[in-house]
């Protein structure tokens, strides 16, 4: 048996998070095949009342929650991926709804609008602050080309996410990921450094097979994402 069922689309996007904190734990979990049933019943026929995934359950108490940065702190709680201190754990938190701003942002709030060239060049002194925000908080707490965001001898949920949010960037555009290297260096080599150990690199071969290599976000927005950023290629 499993050790989580996890509610998301096919895609890697929000959801992705999840399964790399899942990956580097070496955890199972199955995927749902009724995302839309579940996403769009009456709250209370849902494991817990949300309104979008991604969602996860545990198997063995049958516990269910959603949102991203939710999950993604329990899992750091109970799979011991959190720092010991609390203003680490909330710098943590504060990184995880960061990178959440994050994808929200470069994909215009899930669609809202369509980007242009002209507004993807207008969002692009934004898309630098973001990485500056990143790297900024990593010299202050003594990240250089080793180590990890707030210190310590292993990676954490803050690391993982950072991995995640950056790695799928640059994967899937790789002028994202040319921008990363020279805004923000030491972030763009945590982020490479963890996307290359074995659990998080068969994550990401895994989903490339089963999503497709250049998938990132799905519908309308994910073709006009790939338009303006990769030029449709």
């Amino acid at each position: 048996m499993s050790d989580y069922t996890l509610c998301y689309w096919p895609i890697p996007f929000r959801g992705q998070f999840i399964r790399a904190i899942l990956a580097h734990a070496g955890k199972s979990w199955k995927e749902t095949d009724n995302v839309s049933d579940l996403t769009y019943a009456q709250p209370g026929q849902q494991p817990i009342p949300f309104m979008g995934p991604p969602m996860l359950i545990v198997e063995q108490t049958g516990f269910a929650i959603a949102e991203m940065p939710a999950i993604a702190f329990y899992l750091g709680e109970t799979l011991g991926l959190l720092p010991e201190s609390p203003e680490n754990r909330a710098l943590t938190l504060k990184m995880v709804c960061d990178a959440n701003d994050v994808i929200d942002e470069i994909t215009q709030q899930g669609g809202r609008e369509m980007w242009t060239e002209g507004t993807w060049k207008e969002f692009l002194p934004r898309l630098a602050r973001w990485m500056r925000i990143w790297e900024i908080t990593g010299e202050r707490y003594g990240l250089e080309k080793s180590g990890f965001l707030f210190g310590g001898k292993k990676a954490g949920i803050a690391d993982i996410v950072t991995a995640t949010l950056w790695s799928t960037l640059r994967d899937k555009f790789p002028r994202i990921g040319r921008q990363l290297a020279a805004e923000a260096p030491r972030t763009a080599a945590l982020a490479h450094r963890l996307w290359e150990t074995p659990a998080l690199s068969k994550l990401a071969g895994i989903s490339d097979e089963k999503y497709g290599k250049d998938t990132y976000a799905g519908g309308q927005i994910g073709t006009s994402l790939n338009e303006v950023v990769n030029g449709g290629n």
